[in-house]
């Protein structure tokens, strides 16, 4: 059986190269952060599949890691930046910005989920993060990474943009997602689709149901 060590080269070399990640700082954070600590240890042989994983117990997933990958890449971030991963689960994509120099913080509602993070975050090889299950209102952040496919537009995330700094997240559910990378200038944010994707449904952001007659 394969390494972990080996595992992990490979999802770099095998999935996300070939998903169109290039940025070395992205690679190389990848290929340095152990997955595995970001499921329980009895699903750790799953980590490294091309696939998302659902984190028992919680309401949350560990999306594809070619998927955080590629969103990441696009903030692309600059070290010292301040970054906030929303709804991460268990933390996988605050850990690799934290790699590549950010100061990452994950904010995480779900309690079961944030329990994994605390776990995850005290493996070896893990590099530190901000955990927390909520943000003051005025606190921002140069980027941020919306961990999860929305129904509605994650507005409510908007307030903890800086001026100038830029959010990424999936809109839509299924194969009508698409990754949507938003910019905030003055008082407005505008935003452009880059890719497609999917990931997890995080149920903050979904759709009210409407009762038809």
């Amino acid at each position: 059986m394969s390494s972990f060590a080996e595992l992990r080269r490979m999802m770099v070399d095998c999935q996300l190269r070939t998903y169109d990640v290039t940025d070395r700082a992205v690679l190389a954070a990848a290929d340095s952060v152990p997955r595995e600590a970001f499921l329980p240890a009895a699903l750790a042989q799953l980590a490294y599949l091309d696939r998302q994983e659902p984190l028992p117990g919680t309401s949350r997933a560990l999306p594809a890691p070619m998927v955080t990958a590629r969103m990441i890449q696009v903030l692309d971030l600059q070290p010292g930046e301040e970054v906030l991963e929303y709804g991460g689960g268990s933390g996988y994509g605050a850990a690799l910005m934290a790699a590549m120099g950010a100061k990452a913080t994950l904010l995480e509602p779900d309690e079961a989920a944030l329990g994994l993070a605390r776990a995850a975050f005290d493996q070896p090889g893990v590099p530190a993060a901000e955990l927390v299950a909520s943000l003051p209102a005025d606190r921002q952040f140069d980027a941020v990474l919306v961990s999860g496919a929305c129904e509605t537009q994650p507005e409510s995330l908007f307030r903890h943009v800086r001026q100038g700094g830029r959010l990424i997240a999936i809109e839509g559910i299924g194969r009508s997602a698409r990754v949507m990378l938003y910019r905030k200038a003055g008082e407005s944010i505008s935003g452009r689709p880059v890719f497609d994707a999917a990931a997890p449904a995080l149920r903050e952001f979904r759709k009210v149901e409407a009762f038809a007659l």
